[in-house]
């Protein structure tokens, strides 16, 4: 049954930079064709002061978020910058397409203002690495750990393996970003020792972005986006098949980054949220509680039957793959199922590279285990209330405001929160959701629906519920700057229109 608790509606905040109006966008790092030749040199360097620029402080509200960590965005944006380094100069080009545009850079944000109000626990109580100091950098071996597998004493700039074995080719040529230190390891030193974000935990900022803009090329070309922050998508300016393999090419920069994290844990991590992004994107695509033939893939009006398995591979039978229309089930226990449904593919699509990059934040930090859930269930809580607004906003903003088509949810058939809402009310939906809006006038029948039963409030009332929540987990954390920032920041989630 749709059951949701009541929630006072959270007061806007207006702060810099986070207005009532939604998240202040942060530009990323202008990069053109970077093949690292010497000929472009010059205007890869006007890149990144251009870059440098777009984060500054803003003495004027202690508490913006941004300004907070404007030092930490300014390294994250050249790190990054080297991260997706290439010797082609195309795959840079294409690798580097979203990180022009302006972002909202929301989860490395949560990754280093976490990082931040972390800092402030007692190194007595961080017993995860009960040592001083608490940097796994400093960490001679982790119990349990094979001697001969222990790198936890070196820096995650440096490679694990040798360069000649990772590149293939002289390991000093300039057509190997990799072969050099991301960044001034003194650099690191400073900004730590000023405000007490770890170089692991800017460089798992710096990890988690990569992978969600791995994601977004993706998803445009399965989605058929043809814009993304305002202007062409990568399917669109560079074909299918290049902004495809521009997301595996960052994946594989990720992956790198994080091995050289040399945490066993966080490794697990992250990479189950890589696998997650995937399986939360099949489950958008074939809704098989509404769709019950897991034998047959829906595109559009065409129809493809499943290749029968052959037996030489276990194949298990996913919980959500019931046969509804064979059980004797109530319309109420119907849209339950879709409900609880949804919020699965929300938390694997969006809410858990945030929540898993939130712990994996305390993880590096050395905090105790009560912390470490904490931290995980914020992640999971902002992330869930971030993507239902998003759901809304589809509902209720321009395509110009939002930076990608608007309305573009019922056209791919997905039925997200407020359509749900209003099948609760009006059981006729059920058909049109289960053939996904495909017949005409079955959009608009939906979105009539969605109006006069009041789905889009509804589900600002469901997202607000998830921002409570987030709220309270930020109470295991010291009073601090940080923790009042990340407040406004989720609150801001909240509040914002694209």
């Amino acid at each position: 049954m749709l059951r949701l608790s009541s929630s006072t509606s959270l007061k806007s905040v207006r702060i810099c930079r986070i207005n009532t109006n939604g998240l202040k966008k942060i530009s990323s790092i202008r990069l053109q064709s970077t093949s690292f030749t010497s000929n472009q040199d010059s205007s890869f360097k006007t890149a990144l002061e251009a870059a440098e620029k777009l984060v500054q402080p803003t003495p004027s509200n202690p508490f913006d978020p941004f300004s907070m960590v404007s030092s930490e965005l300014r390294v994250l944006a050249k790190n990054i910058a080297n991260l997706i380094g290439s010797g082609h100069p195309t795959l840079n080009r294409v690798a580097s397409y979203y990180f022009e545009a302006e972002g909202k850079n929301v989860r490395p944000l949560i990754v280093l203002l976490l990082s931040k109000a972390l800092a402030k626990i007692p190194e007595s109580e961080r017993t995860r690495i009960p040592i001083d100091p608490y940097d796994v950098n400093d960490q001679l071996e982790y119990k349990g750990t094979p001697r001969a597998f222990s790198f936890a004493g070196q820096n995650p700039l440096d490679s694990i393996s040798p360069l000649r074995v990772l590149h293939g080719i002289n390991p000093n040529t300039i057509l190997n970003p990799l072969s050099k230190p991301m960044n001034n390891q003194d650099e690191y030193k400073q900004l730590d020792a000023k405000n007490g974000i770890l170089p692991k935990q800017r460089r798992l900022a710096e990890i988690t972005e990569l992978i969600h803009t791995a994601s977004l090329l993706h998803d445009d070309v399965i989605d058929f986006s043809d814009s993304r922050r305002g202007r062409d998508s990568g399917n669109i300016a560079f074909t299918n098949k290049m902004a495809i393999l521009a997301g595996d090419f960052l994946l594989g920069r990720a992956s790198v980054a994080l091995g050289r994290l040399r945490n066993s844990e966080v490794v697990e991590l992250m990479s189950t949220a890589i696998a997650n992004l995937v399986e939360g994107e099949f489950m958008q695509l074939k809704n098989t509680v509404l769709q019950p033939n897991a034998n047959q893939i829906q595109e559009g009006d065409k129809i493809k039957q499943v290749p029968e398995p052959t037996g030489k591979v276990p194949t298990k039978v996913h919980e959500y793959s019931t046969d509804l229309s064979k059980l004797n089930i109530s319309h109420e226990d119907n849209v339950n199922a879709a409900y609880q449904y949804y919020l699965h593919k929300t938390y694997l699509k969006t809410a858990s590279l945030m929540s898993k990059s939130s712990r994996s934040t305390a993880i590096l930090a050395g905090c105790d285990e009560n912390l470490v859930e904490n931290c995980y269930q914020f992640g999971r809580n902002l992330g869930l209330c971030f993507q239902i607004v998003d759901d809304m906003l589809d509902y209720t903003t321009t395509a110009e405001m939002l930076g990608k088509p608007a309305g573009a949810d019922l056209k791919l058939g997905l039925a997200t929160a407020p359509i749900l809402f209003a099948w609760k009310e009006d059981p006729s939906l059920g058909p049109l959701i289960a053939r996904k809006f495909s017949q005409p006038g079955d959009i608009q029948k939906a979105r009539t629906a969605v109006a006069e039963t009041k789905g889009v409030e509804k589900t600002k009332q469901l997202a607000e519920t998830y921002c409570s929540e987030a709220l309270k987990n930020l109470r295991c954390l010291p009073e601090s700057d940080a923790r009042s920032a990340l407040e406004f920041l989720t609150h801001s989630v909240v509040t914002r229109n694209h």
